[in-house]
């Protein structure tokens, strides 16, 4: 039982892949670390084990279940196992919505319509990762990097997945809203989520990851 990425290959322009023959596996109940420099390849990674990005080569796989690669059409089933955060929470949310609306986005996109359910779950979500209610009403350009990211945290839980996905999630938070969130997911961990981490902050993961892969 495992999210793994065999041989990857990848990058966004033909001829320069950033992702060469890579293989990862984030297992359940524990936190995996990927450390490089900027620029590296550290997203595109992330992005192919989202199921986001198709791999030049290799294969990704969630529990055995091997995702096809013809432009990446993997079941809405198997997108709701992998969660991902990601680096910036101002470019990965709507700014249209409520922190509800954004937390409650995985909720409504697999058919969710009862308004006291998804009430309910944002309650639930927000108290786990330290939103109140007023902020839940606001928007992001009303609401700090931080708060943000905790609803897009929230967001990434809210389908309750068997794996997340960190990409540099707190690259751009404060020391204080970074040990919040790795608390947040600790828990999640404790509870049998899978995590990979990817970051340029060695102190952090080494006091975060249970492994670190160092591949560039």
């Amino acid at each position: 039982m495992s999210l793994v990425g065999s041989g990857l290959v990848g990058g966004w322009r033909r001829g320069h892949a950033v992702v060469e023959r890579l293989d990862v596996a984030v297992e359940p109940g524990r936190v995996l670390g990927i450390a490089g420099p900027s620029g590296c390849g550290k997203s595109t990674l992330v992005r192919m084990l989202a199921l986001l990005h198709t791999p030049w080569r290799g294969t990704v796989a969630v529990d055995g279940t091997a995702v096809p690669r013809m432009r990446y059409r993997a079941p809405a089933a198997l997108r709701r196992r992998v969660g991902v955060v990601f680096q910036q929470p101002r470019a990965a949310a709507d700014p249209r919505l409520t922190l509800t609306e954004i937390l409650t986005e995985p909720l409504r996109a697999a058919g969710e319509r009862d308004r006291a359910v998804l009430d309910a779950r944002a309650a639930e979500l927000s108290d786990r990762v330290g939103l109140t209610a007023e902020l839940r009403t606001r928007r992001p350009h009303e609401v700090s990097d931080g708060q943000l990211q905790r609803a897009c945290l929230a967001r990434a839980l809210a389908a309750e997945p068997d794996y997340l996905l960190c990409d540099e999630m707190t690259a751009m938070l404060d020391a204080s809203t970074t040990a919040a969130l790795v608390s947040v997911i600790g828990a999640e961990v404790d509870r049998g989520l899978g995590v990979l981490t990817v970051s340029h902050d060695e102190p952090l993961l080494a006091a975060w990851a249970d492994e670190v892969l160092r591949p560039w």
